[in-house]
């Protein structure tokens, strides 16, 4: 079983799936006949049942619960039964429940959120559901009055409950979307760490165990409790601040299917980018490193920003670790947005298995009283803590969205995205070079579409044109398609795409005539990559699979606890 994790700081090897052979089958399941066992969820045609169910159990396999919003169910089943129930007519398709890991006052200065604030709109009354490692009861987390913002928890881990975030990235992630900054405002304090929205209600939906680890299927069922108190609690976003590799299409993936299923009920998704873009393994330069959910193309994936220690988003850079498009599989046009993610304070969740692993994250602060010794005066926060990925740069948007819709209740996911894009700000240098403060290795990025997407996050520019957004379009993001014979990656995109009709790629593009992208095509005759390396055919992990010993998750690679010999890098971050 492979693991999702949370987006914030363990880079490991990229992961590119192979072309399909069995079109209702994860590629993983390339050796049929093995005993071993394995969690899985079946997709089927209808909704799951104790008919469908029973085709399981005759086959000696075990049922675990069913996932209503995308028909399918949760079980065991041995390597054999999964190639014999494939053949079944009532079955789409079957996947491994795979393993989902965890992937203030600079972040909220670089995207302009004081425009919101200044006009009222701090998320009031807009339910953001944190589907993570847990949320701990904060008094930056409370209202005006002394209530928790936090209206809704549930564990999905099968953990101990009372410990509300065991591994400290759910806390975070929370105080980045909605912390009021009450432990940093005072006349002593030199540094306000305020959220992006820091008058949303937050529901506290845990996926993520200590370890920062979880399953495919905790994250749709929380995904669809979300959806099911939609109406109770003003459920308007959903971020997903976590992730695992693409193993294909998100057409079959269930995880995909799950995020589409909350779109399209009128939740907006945020999703983080991942944090590969330094992988260079296969010869890609960390293109082709998106993660799951954040390849589907109806989701907001958001990419890493670092602020470079200001408030002034005018010499922020592209962190280098953040995860490059196109998709694997599919090949969207990804990441959508980028965001400030490096080096972010925000809230501490004190004796998590974060902070004992990284203590020298913990905020330092200074008293300004006479009187005090070096010692006293210079001591670590209870409250904030640092930690750099795109789960923080996911957490900035899904405040900023959560600001918008207080604004206007009456935005679509579609409106929202289209909002964030087409307003973006988009001036950057053409490249920039990061030191990997460990290593030494140095990074260059290419500030093309595939590595900032539509650009950086600007909530000011889209608080002009809150009320001012039209309707009747899709917002799902473009295929690229490789032309060997050029070299060039051109978009195509639905009928009822926006970005059809004014693409923020073309040459029309939404903010001006002088788009960065070219006129049709995303990427010129001078590509980086090779002709088989991301649009190629050749699987990365070959016949390895998850029955074997040799399985793509063993002790050594990324989904272990000794995962990535450079795990330290987006803890400290691109300097």
């Amino acid at each position: 079983m492979k693991k999702l994790t949370a987006l914030f700081g363990f880079a490991g090897a990229l992961c590119i799936a192979q072309p399909v052979t069995n079109q209702k089958i994860s590629t993983e399941f390339t050796k049929p006949g093995k005993a071993d066992h394995v969690r899985v969820i079946i997709q089927w045609k209808q909704t799951p049942s104790t008919l469908t169910d029973s085709k399981v159990i005759r086959m000696g396999g075990k049922v675990h619960g069913r996932l209503h919003s995308i028909h399918a169910g949760v079980y065991t089943v041995s390597g054999d039964q999964a190639q014999q129930l494939a053949a079944d007519p009532d079955v789409v398709f079957i996947s491994p429940d795979r393993t989902v890991h965890a992937k203030l006052d600079n972040s909220a200065g670089a995207v302009i959120a004081s425009a919101a604030w200044g006009s009222g709109f701090v998320g009031t009354g807009v339910g953001v559901a944190v589907i993570d490692s847990g949320i701990n009861a904060d008094a930056n987390l409370q209202d005006g009055t002394g209530a928790s913002r936090i209206v809704y928890s549930q564990d999905f881990t099968n953990t101990d409950p009372t410990a509300s975030d065991a591994f400290g990235h759910g806390q975070h992630v929370a105080g980045i979307i909605g912390s009021n900054g009450i432990s940093s405002s005072c006349s002593q304090c030199t540094r306000l760490f305020k959220g992006i929205a820091p008058g949303v209600n937050l529901l506290d939906l845990k996926v993520l165990d200590a370890n920062g680890e979880g399953t495919d299927s905790a994250v749709i069922a929380a995904i669809e409790q979300a959806i099911a108190l939609k109406d109770q609690y003003n459920v308007r976003v959903i971020n997903l601040s976590l992730g695992r590799p693409v193993y294909e299409s998100y057409t079959d993936d269930p995880l995909c299917q799950a995020v589409e299923a909350a779109w399209n009920a009128g939740i907006v998704v945020v999703a983080a980018a991942g944090n590969d873009g330094r992988d260079n393994s296969f010869g890609t330069q960390g293109y082709g490193t998106i993660e799951a959910p954040g390849n589907d193309p109806t989701v907001i994936t958001v990419g890493a920003m670092r602020s470079m220690g200001t408030p002034d988003r005018t010499d922020d850079l592209v962190a280098s670790y953040s995860s490059k498009g196109p998709s694997q599989v599919d090949h969207i046009l990804k990441p959508d947005l980028m965001a400030p993610g490096n080096l972010v304070v925000s809230l501490l969740s004190a004796g998590s298995s974060l902070q004992m692993q990284y203590p020298g994250n913990s905020v330092q602060y200074s008293y300004f009283e006479s009187g005090l010794s070096s010692l006293q005066a210079h001591r670590y926060s209870k409250n904030f803590y640092t930690l750099s990925g795109s789960s923080m740069a996911a957490a900035v948007a899904s405040g900023a969205a959560a600001d918008l819709i207080h604004a206007n209740p009456a935005l679509t996911p579609d409106q929202v995205k289209l909002l964030l894009m087409a307003t973006a700000y988009k001036t950057f240098p053409t490249t920039s070079v990061a030191m990997d403060p460990v290593t030494g290795t140095s990074y260059t990025s290419y500030y093309d579409a595939f590595t900032v997407g539509a650009g950086y996050l600007d909530l000011s520019a889209a608080m002009a044109q809150v009320n001012s957004v039209p309707s009747g379009f899709t917002t799902t993001s473009p295929t690229t398609v490789y032309d060997p014979n050029t070299g060039a990656v051109s978009a195509i995109w639905g009928q009822s795409s926006i970005w059809g009709q004014s693409a923020i790629w073309g040459q029309s593009a939404i903010w001006g005539q002088s788009a960065i992208w070219g006129q049709s095509a995303i990427w010129g005759q001078n590509t980086i990559w090779g002709q088989s390396a991301i649009w190629g055919q050749s699987a990365i992990w070959g016949q390895n699979t998850i029955w074997g010993q040799s399985a793509i998750w063993g002790q050594n690679t990324i989904w272990g606890q000794n995962g990535g010999s450079d795990s330290n890098v987006l803890i400290n971050g691109d300097k």
